[in-house]
């Protein structure tokens, strides 16, 4: 019984001690001042040309703590009254107390908290200084920010697929540096797009592969089987028939899918009405599909279709959209869930319009119509 006791007690001691240590660790960091954070500038109009210039430098004083620590500091930014909720950062080195930002960084910081393009933001910045899994924040200054809409290509990642194909599609034949790409526009290892491919007649026409960071290492290709399924360097998949290809990869689970996709516009607007399709023509100086001449209706609406059938549709994500002359618009693809109701697009004045689509970036499908 007293070796029990003795037992129970090494063992309360222990926990006692393990709960002292615990509450110890909590109280080590402590902020001892704050820092604090301002800019040279309270006000900025961001443009793409400039990209990679400074557009703005932030100067702050590092928060104090009550022991020698090794803080990580990062410039956060957040829409005004959201407290921060959707957040987006920049990060500097911890011997830095001052940085400059650039048209592109401030940008993309903008787009990943919602900011809205064109038109002038309220944002709040603060300096977020985190040692470990503790946290500190200085004063928030404000910053009016008027950002562009980024270039979709530099935003979404991408996976590339070069192939024998390539260069009558504007390319490169087998360069992954030279290809069309995939792009995953949910950010999450899963890439799709529409692809031409035109030659498919000889033994090494047609054929293509999925690569990464526009280099081979890594590439992957069919299993062997056939079936929908990719390895590390395997075998080239061939294009059945010449035509556009709505292709899907997901990078992580090994598997693709490859439909053919021909496009056309169909509807009461067009001179065949909904009897039968008007197609479009690939330009691979362009890279888009064009039709170059179309008598238009405005008392009628069209869509565009794939395969001379309803399953693919091209169309507005809500409403009938009036589209106007020289303005791309962005336009979905309902077989992605982007699209609500079956509307088509209509034009506000009769007459022979060039069509042109761009679908060479699943995240932002573009639409442009030209009266002539």
């Amino acid at each position: 019984m007293k070796n029990l006791f003795k037992i129970l007690a090494l063992v309360f001691t222990g926990l006692l001690i393990f709960s002292c240590e615990k509450d110890e660790d909590q109280a080590v960091i402590n902020e001892t001042s704050a820092g604090k954070i301002t800019a040279d500038k309270s006000a900025i109009i961001l443009n793409e040309l400039n990209a990679n210039d400074p557009v703005i430098t932030f100067t702050w004083t590092k928060p104090i703590f009550n022991i020698a620590v090794v803080p990580n500091q990062k410039v956060e930014f957040g829409i005004k009254g959201d407290n921060f909720k959707k957040s987006a950062t920049i990060d500097f080195s911890n011997d830095l107390v001052t940085g400059t930002a650039t048209h592109a960084a401030i940008n993309a910081a903008m787009f990943n908290i919602g900011a809205k393009p064109d038109i002038v933001n309220d944002i709040e910045v603060r300096l977020k200084t985190s040692v470990g899994s503790a946290v500190f924040y200085s004063n928030i200054i404000a910053l009016k920010v008027t950002p562009y809409t980024p270039n979709p290509d530099l935003v979404y990642p991408k996976i590339n697929v070069p192939g024998s194909y390539a260069g009558a599609a504007g390319y490169a034949n087998w360069a992954p540096d030279n290809s069309p790409n995939l792009f995953s526009p949910e950010k999450n290892d899963k890439y799709r797009g529409f692809i031409w491919i035109n030659t498919v007649t000889g033994d090494e026409d047609g054929k293509y592969k999925f690569s990464i960071n526009q280099d081979w290492p890594g590439n992957k290709g069919d299993d062997g089987t056939l079936s929908g399924k990719l390895k590390l360097d395997g075998d080239n998949i061939k294009a059945p028939a010449a035509g556009t290809y709505y292709i899907k990869v997901d990078w992580a689970a090994n598997t693709y899918s490859s439909v053919l996709a021909n496009f056309g516009v169909i509807g009461d607007a067009t001179p065949t009405g909904w009897n039968s399709d008007t197609d479009f023509v690939y330009n691979s100086s362009t890279k888009t599909y064009v039709i170059n001449s179309i008598a238009l209706s405005n008392a009628g609406s069209f869509k565009f279709r794939a395969n001379d059938d309803w399953t693919f549709k091209i169309q507005p994500k809500n409403a009938d959209e009036t589209l106007i002359s020289g303005k791309g618009v962005q336009t979905y693809f309902n077989a992605e869930g982007t699209v609500t109701d079956d509307h088509g697009y209509k034009v506000s004045e009769a007459g022979n319009y060039k069509i042109e689509l761009d679908l060479h970036n699943s995240a932002y499908y573009k639409l442009t119509i030209t009266k002539l």
